[in-house]
């Protein structure tokens, strides 16, 4: 790396990359610990009312097409590698390479959305199980079902509006990445992005369980 491309990648608020790459790592740790904050108090309030309901909720994670949410698991350990392997490139200069992962990620996440609304959000309307907007459901614990599908939907819809932040700021360093935008000495971005789609794709591996994988299945 040359003085030059050194002097073009540090901001002028820190003495050196080293530097400038630490505060970087740190302000998105700072920001997830602020996310897990956040969700923990979802996760919180879900588990309180699980262990109070429990039959309603065992009845509503049985409505849940666990096919389809293992479908969207892997398609989020897969877009992790692909996110992996992008920061990698970004950090050995490959720009080619980064541009092919950085489309690849931004593929599974949007089909992450995709099959989430299409095959998941739509049928659980479909079939009258939107509390607020379309709940038909009458039959035994209908109350505690209902409460199951408020964090249902709740849980997994800010989950989904974070895929879509996630997107959207990948889309705006591949086009970066296009003009040649970072390498060995400006990888930051990138990274930073990365951990931000890790929380993310972590929040998902509990959800999972969390929501479709309460009870015995028959």
């Amino acid at each position: 790396m040359s003085d030059g491309h050194a002097a073009n990648a540090l901001a002028h608020q820190f003495e050196d990359l080293e530097q400038q790459h630490e505060a970087a790592s740190l302000g998105m740790w700072i920001f997830l610990a602020t996310e897990v904050m956040f969700f923990g108090g979802l996760f919180a309030g879900y588990t309180i009312y699980r262990n109070l309901y429990l039959p309603g909720f065992e009845a509503g994670s049985h409505m849940l097409n666990v096919t389809i949410g293992a479908l969207n698991t892997a398609v989020l350990i897969c877009s992790s590698l692909t996110m992996a392997l992008a920061v990698r490139a970004a950090q050995m200069g490959k720009r080619n390479a980064l541009v092919t992962f950085l489309i690849l990620t931004i593929a599974l996440g949007l089909a992450f959305i995709i099959i989430k609304l299409t095959l998941e959000w739509r049928h659980d309307y479909l079939e009258g199980l939107a509390p607020g907007v379309n709940f038909t459901f009458a039959g035994l614990n209908a109350k505690s079902l209902e409460l199951f599908f408020c964090f249902y939907f709740l849980m997994t819809g800010v989950h989904a509006m974070h895929m879509v932040v996630g997107v959207g700021v990948l889309s705006v360093l591949l086009v970066q990445a296009g003009k040649g935008r970072f390498g060995p000495d400006r990888y930051n971005a990138v990274e930073t992005a990365g951990l931000y789609w890790h929380f993310v794709d972590i929040i998902w591996i509990f959800l999972f369980p969390l929501l479709y994988l309460i009870g015995g299945r028959y």
